[in-house]
């Protein structure tokens, strides 16, 4: 049987939420027409997430598994998975859930019926979700990329993205980056290559439960440093550089 779609679950110590978010995934894309897959990556967990991926997976003929040996990189992982993919589709989104996996359907849409390359999510807060001062950051981080690297302005940090999966992996192979920060990468990159993209507003509902591993100044630092060269590696490579309407980019709507 063919697959349609390929969904990468990347994996860190999600042993509370993962049965419930695995569960409510299931449940929407057995509302749709699409065939799926299901591929976990676990990237060194210290509790028992590898268990419960491995009785998941026992339980399902349209799942597999792959444990790390060696902490990898969210970025590195989602990577991993899509190349392991047979789906003509593959993406992945953050096991949270606090983008709903009822969004699924209208990213998968723009790939196969509108014939968009890349389809993500944007994220729409009722309020600034967090403390002030990382919503401010995240709103500044975009303009600021958008700016600096002459791209249109995207919400490329979210953690729910679905790719036409032959034209994203000659993409795959200019990233270097294996953190958060290949979210960036994976995003310019498919702009600078021409590759039609659509974002998609989707309600962003922050976990109350959730411990937050943001460290907002040295992260920050980190991204500006990987900033810096990753514009290097952009001029490196000497990509044309397309416009808005040659490549087929789609604001909000």
């Amino acid at each position: 049987m063919s697959i349609d779609v390929s969904i990468i679950i990347a994996c860190y110590n999600e042993e509370g939420l993962l049965v419930d978010s695995v569960t409510e995934i299931e449940n929407v894309m057995e509302q749709t027409k699409y065939t799926y897959e299901l591929i976990f990556i676990d990237d060194c967990s210290q509790d028992r997430t590898r268990a419960i991926i491995q009785e998941l997976v026992g339980s399902r003929s349209n799942a597999s598994y792959l444990f790390h040996e060696k902490n990898v990189g969210r970025g590195g992982t989602v990577c991993e998975g899509i190349r392991m993919a047979q789906g003509k589709i593959a993406g992945f989104l953050d096991i949270d859930l606090e983008v709903h996996a009822r969004y699924i359907p209208s990213l998968l849409q723009a790939i196969e019926k509108d014939g968009y390359d890349v389809s993500t999510a944007f994220r729409v807060y009722k309020i600034p979700s967090g403390p002030f001062m990382r919503h401010v950051l995240s709103v500044g981080y975009r303009k600021l990329v958008s700016y600096y690297l002459g791209t249109t302005e995207m919400d490329t940090e979210t953690g729910f993205k679905f790719f036409n999966r032959e034209r994203i992996l000659p993409v795959l192979d200019s990233c270097r980056n294996k953190g958060w920060f290949w979210d960036t990468e994976v995003m310019v990159l498919s702009e600078k290559y021409g590759l039609k993209i659509k974002e998609i507003p989707c309600l962003f509902i922050r976990r109350a439960n959730k411990v937050s591993t943001v460290n907002v100044i040295p992260d920050t630092i980190d991204y500006l440093k990987s900033l810096w060269g990753f514009k290097r590696h952009i001029d490196s490579l000497s990509i044309e550089r397309k416009t808005k309407k040659s490549n087929g980019y789609q604001s909000r709507s």
